[in-house]
């Protein structure tokens, strides 16, 4: 089931109306990045001021998801003594079926009632595309449900229609909720009505002689496989193998064995909508067929019904198999959609904007795009580079909005203010000791500008650096004659930046506007601002604690990332402490699991606490400032090392690198570091291929650059981490898009209005046709008007039908699931980024052998 955006706080106002001391505390699992992390402190704020009692447990991918639905979600039903409950799952789950992974549905396939036990499961993700079994479906059947004839009463007597949730719906028997950014409402009504069709339809059997080749022969459509010899659905994209999952415990996973005999477990894939009595029934596969003739016709017979029927089966499943294999993308941020909650309980204020501008603004330093993982087009535009393109700077404007709102200027001082704003001057101090405000700041595209020195600060900027080559001796010169050109020696360059003499920093932004775009740097510094107090595209936010620190937003996502992936163990100087051994990577997957969750527990809880809405939040922050920098100099040192050695091969569909020595390799087997590494070296390689004018074209399109795939050697526990981005989805200009709409709109309606003008005068040109003997010419002459004005009307849909098609999303995911259908390679796919794998260490060249006949980007 999906809740639509406008009902956002109904089910929460449910919760809280049915809430009672004895209530069961609301389980909350939370990935591991820190969009989830600022959506997590958003709703325990708000489930605090209700005084509504809540468990945060961190998961870092299928087998944690796994694990906590055993040891926690299972005690929760009431099947199991417990009481039921609400489970959060944020940025967790939404690309599997959650009612399978968490133990929600029966594990025997002959019991046709699947009881949820009164769980109710909340799904916030921003990873597409979604799992239809959770969006469409996720509903208990019950005893009285199977004995009604007609499939849809149940979802009309609990408020739910196809999937969709009303406001007559109450939590009462559990089931599993997607919040709807909006996506599912406006773009998938396709995919809901072909799932709702299926899952209405009688079962079809597809294995007759001589039906199937006869269908196949006339349709041309792609085969599925059979649906009649289970209760439960398969994957859309035939991913699935039941005699090796059955046998293993935890999610259904996909296992390569060795001689040796030891394993390692891939992530488990989609599954198919499971269907309910209605769709896997034993009925009479003969429905009565309505004909459009007004004479009694012929009954066709079983056989041509069957046929029709298997036919319509098949249009629908190639629907859902083409939106899970267009590949994986990113949409609203999950911080932004549980801060629209708490604006809609009217309970958003300072702290809780601040949470969401974090998650949002963390997004892309990830390299989380409307195409998956992979560097982003909008970079160029300048400024803070989106996540969506147009719809993320929409986001980013609300934002704005907000903090004008609840952050209104002092009258005493609004001169002052509005005179720094049009300057441009980046502010490093607060207004007051009091002063915790938020405010917009003319942001660069450096790295922790107000922790560092500015040299330091533009030579670890993935954008400055990939486009001065500042892993080259002249890269660094040129750097140095930016620097000249703008009046700073380096002496003042080389000290932090709050000890800059204070008229260089007055000045700075407008040198950058004058000098930068001599080096291809037009998008280092948001444009120039006009009028007072208005909201300006691509500045970022800033706030203050009083005395205390002044941070952006952008320098907490950076810090938040860094202690997520990197650790205290890790990093050197003060935070320097005695690492944590991992043990090698057995058949036991439970072993694999426990060294995870050791790692991740202190990590995930020393960033919850630096984002304490208390005033200790700025002082955890700044102490975890080394792991930050200590982060981004290892990603250029070793992009540096990649590069200037020539370490990247290319291969038929992608690139390829290897980290498996020098000092920092121990700190890239974290997925999230290496993807960091992967961004890098990816937007460097775009330049260079630009500047030679030799980019790629993916699908007759031309691409922003070619995929990367980057592995990073872990000696202990002998696997390769390998992480694969996209070279150039990016965003589309959906400005430009809804534009060229417009125009097309307008087109149409001239053309319109020119129709109507024919036929006015075709009108009064009646009598006269009436008397002429030659009516078949002018019936042909109105003929071919129509038709010419029919043919006038398609471009526009094609191009609405084709506009998401520009998208060129990540599908390493996909393509790494093919490589482990159709060969040896062990390989565990246990990210909730499907674009994260394992493989052993003696597979990889196997593994990217098999690799680079795929398609990766599509």
């Amino acid at each position: 089931m999906y809740l639509p955006r406008q009902l956002i706080s109904h089910l929460y106002l449910q919760l809280l109306r049915s809430h009672h001391p004895l209530s069961p505390p609301v389980l909350i699992l939370v990935a591991l990045e820190p969009d989830a992390l600022c959506a997590c402190r958003i709703l325990t704020a708000l489930l605090k001021r209700d005084y509504i009692p809540h468990k945060i447990h961190p998961v870092s991918g299928y087998g944690d998801l796994s694990q906590a639905g055993e040891e926690l979600v299972k005690p929760m039903q009431t099947t199991n003594g417990g009481s039921g409950g609400v489970v959060v799952c944020l940025g967790v789950g939404g690309l599997v079926d959650l009612s399978e992974i968490l133990g929600l549905s029966s594990s025997d396939p002959e019991d046709e009632v699947e009881d949820m036990g009164g769980v109710e499961v909340w799904v916030f993700d921003s990873r597409r595309p979604w799992n239809l079994a959770n969006v469409f479906g996720g509903e208990p059947v019950t005893d009285q449900a199977l004995g009604e004839i007609n499939p849809n009463a149940r979802r009309k007597t609990r408020g739910v229609d196809k999937g969709c949730i009303t406001t007559s719906y109450k939590s009462s028997s559990g089931g599993i909720v997607v919040y709807d950014d909006g996506d599912i409402e406006e773009d998938m009504n396709k995919e809901r009505e072909a799932y709702c069709a299926l899952l209405e339809m009688p079962e079809v059997d597809e294995d007759d002689e001589g039906l199937d080749d006869e269908d196949s022969d006339s349709e041309g459509e792609v085969d599925q496989p059979s649906s009649s010899d289970s209760r439960k659905r398969k994957s859309w994209t035939r991913m699935d193998d039941e005699d090796e999952s059955d046998e293993e415990d935890g999610p259904p996973r996909q296992r390569r064995r060795s001689n040796s005999g030891s394993s390692i477990a891939s992530s488990p894939t989609r599954r198919r909508p499971r269907a309910n009595d209605p769709f896997h029934s034993s009925r009479a596969a003969t429905p009565v067929l309505a004909s459009p003739s007004l004479a009694p016709p012929k009954q066709p017979s079983a056989r041509s019904l069957k046929r029709r029927l298997l036919r319509l089966k098949r249009k629908h499943e190639s629907v859902l198999h083409n939106y899970y294999s267009s590949g994986t993308s990113y949409s609203e941020p999950i911080s932004s959609i549980v801060y629209s909650l708490a604006s809609e309980l009217g309970r958003e204020d300072n702290d809780l904007l601040w949470l969401a501008i974090i998650g949002v603004s963390s997004l892309e330093l990830g390299g989380r795009t409307m195409s998956g993982v992979g560097i982003s087009n909008s970079s160029e535009s300048g400024g803070s580079a989106g996540w969506g393109g147009e719809r993320g700077e929409r986001v980013r404007q609300i934002l704005r909005d907000e903090v004008h709102r609840l952050n209104p200027p002092d009258p005493y001082e609004r001169d002052r203010d509005i005179r720094g704003e049009i300057n441009g001057v980046i502010p490093t101090t607060a207004k007051s000791p009091t002063d915790k405000s938020i405010r917009l700041s003319p942001e660069p595209r450096f790295i922790l500008i107000r922790h560092w020195s500015l040299y330091d600060s533009m030579l670890h900027s993935p954008y400055l650096a990939s486009r001065l080559h500042v892993w080259t001796e002249n890269g660094r010169k040129r750097l140095n004659k930016l620097l000249a050109k703008m009046g700073i020696s380096l002496s003042q360059s080389h000290q932090s930046y709050t000890h800059m003499d204070m008229e260089l920093k007055r000045v700075l932004r407008q040198r950058l506007l004058k000098y930068a775009p001599m080096y291809g740097l037009d998008g280092l510094v948001p444009a120039e601002a006009s009028g007072h107090a208005a909201s300006r595209e691509g500045w970022g936010f800033v706030r203050c604690w009083g005395w205390k620190a002044c941070l952006s937003a952008t320098d907490v996502g950076v810090i938040i990332g860094a202690m997520l992936e990197v650790g205290p163990e890790e990093a050197p100087g003060s935070w320097d402490a005695k690492r944590l051994s991992r043990p090698k990577i057995t058949s036991d997957s439970k072993g694999v699991t426990e060294s995870t969750q050791s790692d991740i527990v202190p990590r995930f809880w020393n960033a919850y606490d630096a984002l304490s809405l208390t005033s200790e939040s700025p002082t955890l922050l700044l102490a975890a400032l080394p792991l930050a920098q200590h982060l981004h100099r290892s990603i250029l040192r070793t992009g540096t090392s990649l590069l200037s050695k020539h370490q990247i091969r290319h291969l038929r569909a992608f690139r390829i690198a290897v980290v498996k020595d020098g000092p920092d390799v121990k700190l890239f087997t974290n997925p999230g570091a290496l993807t960091k590494l992967a961004l890098w070296i990816a937007e460097a390689i775009r330049v260079q291929e630009r500047e030679r004018g030799d980019s790629v074209k993916i699908g007759g399109k031309r691409a922003a650059g070619t995929p990367l795939v980057l592995a990073g050697l872990d000696e202990d526990r002998g696997v390769y981490v390998v992480v694969g981005t996209g070279g150039g989805g990016g965003v589309v200009d959906f400005a430009a898009m809804n534009k060229r709409r417009e125009e097309s709109r307008n087109k149409k309606e001239a053309k319109e209005k020119k129709r109507k003008e024919k036929e006015e005068r075709r009108a009064t040109r009646a009598a006269e046709r009436a008397k002429r003997e030659a009516e078949g010419e002018e019936d042909f002459e109105e003929s071919e008007e129509e038709s010419e004005s029919e043919s006038e009307s398609e471009p526009e849909d094609e191009e609405d039908t084709h506009a998401d098609k520009r998208l060129l999303r990540n599908r390493f995911g996909i393509a790494f699931q093919e490589v482990v259908q159709e060969t040896n390679a062990r390989v565990r796919i246990d990210s909730f980024d499907h674009c994260v794998v394992e493989v052993q260490k003696e597979d990889l060249g196997a593994f990217l052998e098999a690799l680079s006949f795929r398609s990766v980007v599509g």
